[in-house]
């Protein structure tokens, strides 16, 4: 089997730019035009009226606006610019594009979000084309675009100075080559160059490297490599040596370290560390960080609105059981000894967890993981999963995000309840129509005999997405506050799973693709 041009790919007669059945190009171009023209209004709507700020909106502006002015990743204190690790330089650099060539206006800097979120729209098309069977790509493609302009989830992350937008756009592209390397790989790994210049392994290798600039965004972006990496090797299990699979990864892996490089060598040379991603608790060099406290939060913390006051309130407010939900203590007397400690720490006048406390939040932490296990490793970390992925996306918007008590919610505002409610109703609409296309892509596989199972890239392009979701859940259950946005990132691949049930089902899907 020889590579194939990225036309091929997508079916070079189901092209988007192609006539559809019955239709041509002109009906086809509106739709498109009319999914965009509806997707920019939406992200015009949230700029334009709902611009919001976050809590490290600020710090990634000053990093922003002191790359573009002094050429260095630093922070101001005690009036002098301070080098810095504590956040990735990608969405800095980002910024500092943004304020060169338009200033230091917040405006234009979520306009270039919005238009930059439009973009991944049509990059989610093109993974849901990528994933749909023959004969139904093209309805794939506007299915996905569709569904990506009106989703609400990452649109109205264009209208807040964060990580989201640029995070989204990089990984729907990582996505997008993983799965086209994916389609054609054959049993020599033969590499002639197809008619526009591209080698399959190039596919996978410019998505190894999109997940470097990817992690240059958000720290944790090395999951999606690994977990490519893991699905490759299952698709290439039975079909390629030992040897060349280990090269393959190899290979993979150097793709992704080149843009990460210059980033090691200015903390080496800036920092005199080796350092390719965040620390990861964000800590100054010398700075404490409360583990035991921490490990005493996973012990009980699942609903996103206790993170703030527990693991944020640290150093910013005093803290009190009386905050704390009734999971988070087995006895009085347990209750009593948090109380005693959170005392002491309301009595330090830089409001600090210090060692000794700390010590005592771990062995608080050890004593209720060793009574109920199964509620620190299993029940809590499931609790966190359903919260980032099924909280109210209302976070950025003017509202409270509160449905309960429905009554006295209601009678307060109308419309919170609504947009709360609607909200919601997207969250579980949207994994819904996932879990559906899964189910298709399943069925697909159990009617295909195991030789014939090789050539289904959809089953593999499905496997891909579905692996990186569960992998980056079960990372985002372990950090110390399960934030909601942590999963905007994973919308254009919940949708363009979604868009297969819109391309016309899977009835074509048991004849090979390749």
């Amino acid at each position: 089997m020889t590579v194939q041009p990225i036309a091929q790919h997508l079916g070079r007669s189901e092209s988007p730019i192609i006539p559809a059945p019955g239709g041509g190009v002109t009906a086809l171009s509106a739709q498109m035009f009319l999914a965009m023209l509806v997707g920019l209004a939406l992200r015009l709507l949230f700029v334009f009226q709902f611009p919001s700020t976050a809590g490290d909106s600020d710090l990634y502006l000053q990093l922003g606006r002191n790359l573009a002015d002094h050429h260095a990743f630093a922070f101001w204190s005690s009036g002098q610019l301070v080098p810095t690790d504590l956040r990735m330089p990608g969405y800095p650099a980002f910024l500092a594009g943004a304020t060169t060539l338009f200033g230091r206006s917040l405006r234009p800097i979520l306009l270039s979000q919005a238009l930059l979120d439009l973009t991944t729209c049509v990059l989610t098309a093109g993974l849901a084309a990528t994933l749909a069977p023959a004969g139904t790509r093209r309805r794939g493609w506007l299915a996905g675009l569709w569904l990506a302009a009106t989703c609400p989830f990452v649109a109205n992350y264009s209208a807040v100075v964060l990580t989201e937008v640029l995070v989204t756009f990089y990984t729907t592209a990582a996505l997008i080559c993983f799965i086209l390397g994916m389609k054609e790989i054959s049993n020599d790994l033969a590499r002639p160059h197809d008619a526009r210049g591209i080698t399959l392994p190039s596919y996978a290798l410019l998505g190894a490297f999109l997940s470097g600039v990817a992690t240059l965004v958000r720290p944790e972006m090395p999951l999606l490599l690994a977990v490519a990496i893991a699905v490759y090797a299952a698709r290439w299990h039975g079909v390629l040596r030992r040897r060349k699979m280990a090269l393959g990864a190899l290979a993979l892996v150097g793709a992704f370290l080149v843009p990460l490089m210059p980033w090691a060598a200015r903390n080496f040379l800036t920092l005199r560390e080796v350092q390719l991603i965040t620390p990861r608790y964000a800590t100054m060099p010398g700075e404490y960080a409360p583990l035991g406290y921490y490990a005493w939060t996973k012990t009980w913390l699942e609903r996103y609105r206790d993170v703030y006051t527990s693991v944020w309130a640290i150093g910013e407010e005093p803290m009190s059981t009386d905050d704390c939900p009734p999971l988070a203590f087995d006895s009085p007397q347990e209750k009593a000894r948090v109380a005693a400690l959170f005392e002491h720490y309301n009595e330090d006048s830089n409001l600090d967890i210090s060692p000794e406390m700390d010590r005592e939040f771990a062995e608080i932490a050890a004593e209720r993981t060793k009574r109920h296990p199964l509620r620190t490793y299993v029940t809590v970390p499931f609790q966190r999963a359903l919260t980032i992925w099924f909280t109210p996306r209302t976070e950025l918007l003017p509202i409270d995000g509160k449905l309960w008590p429905l009554r006295d919610q209601w009678q307060d505002s109308h419309a919170d309840v609504l947009v709360t409610a609607g909200f919601g109703a997207l969250g579980y609409l949207y994994i819904a129509l996932a879990i559906a296309g899964i189910g298709f892509a399943w069925r697909a596989r159990n009617g295909k005999a195991v030789s014939a199972l090789r050539d289904a890239p959809n089953f593999w392009g499905v496997s891909l997405l579905v692996a990186y979701l569960v992998v980056r859940t079960i990372f985002l259950t372990t950090v110390e506050a399960p934030e909601p946005r942590y999963v905007v990132s994973c919308y254009p691949a919940i949708l363009a799973v979604a868009a297969l049930l819109f391309a016309g089902g899977w009835r074509h899907s048991s004849r090979s693709e390749s």
